[in-house]
């Protein structure tokens, strides 16, 4: 089964393994489905968002009040990745893992804040021990 798959996807009009890693998940995918037209049921695309602390050392092409607006833009239904998401029938769920802004309650935000962003990697450690292990 597998090297049929494997034949399948090779056979494509593209060369050998130009789409990456979306190749290997595909088989994997048909390889546990034990199909040659493997199927995704109730897909969920899942966005992370969080701020870092080195935005503010003028690194970043935008600040970090791009991201909470930008979040707010997912859940509003505003963005490229609400069109994706409608286009290939995935639901759809933004997971604030430390975004500078305190979000209303939406049951498409997964609140999974660690801290109000990070701190500046270049004058300290982005997060201290306890900050690491909360979500693991």
């Amino acid at each position: 089964m597998k090297n049929k798959l494997q034949q399948k996807i090779d056979s494509k009009t593209k060369p050998l393994g130009a789409l990456g890693i979306l190749e290997k998940l595909a088989l994997q995918i048909g390889t546990i489905q034990e199909s040659l037209s493997p199927t995704l049921r109730n897909p969920v695309l899942i966005v992370f968002a969080g701020d870092h602390g080195i935005a503010k050392d003028g690194v970043s092409a935008y600040p970090q009040e791009v991201t909470y607006q930008m979040v707010l833009n997912f859940l509003n239904d505003g963005a490229a990745i609400n069109v994706f998401s409608k286009q290939h029938n995935f639901d759809l769920r933004i997971v604030d893992a430390g975004v500078n802004f305190d979000f209303d309650t939406d049951d498409l935000l997964i609140d999974n804040k660690v801290s109000y962003g990070t701190k500046s990697f270049l004058s300290n450690k982005a997060m201290n021990s306890d900050q690491l292990q909360m979500h693991r």
